[in-house]
């Protein structure tokens, strides 16, 4: 699927639409959502709020930005990792 699609609306008036990739989870009694492919995050009390939250902050992040830099993210992969910190 690509990144970028472009569609038209009411009045001729091109948009685009942006597909991205979302991680959620739960951190104390709140959840986390995050968009990997630009640095924005949100939160709720469930995921379903997490989500909403998201997408609210993901379109004011898109509203001030004429070209936004969007990395394209494949296929993430959870992988587990220790480190050791004085």
């Amino acid at each position: 699927m690509p990144l970028w699609q472009y569609y038209v609306v009411e009045n001729n008036k091109f948009m685009r639409k942006i597909n991205l990739k979302n991680v959620i989870w739960k951190e104390g009694k709140y959840y986390v959502a995050q968009c990997l492919n630009v640095e924005v995050s949100s939160f709720g009390k469930t995921k379903k709020e997490a989500l909403a939250s998201l997408d609210e902050a993901l379109e004011l992040y898109f509203e001030d930005i004429k070209v936004p830099k969007v990395t394209k993210i494949e296929n993430p992969e959870l992988v587990k990792m220790s480190i050791c910190h004085a």
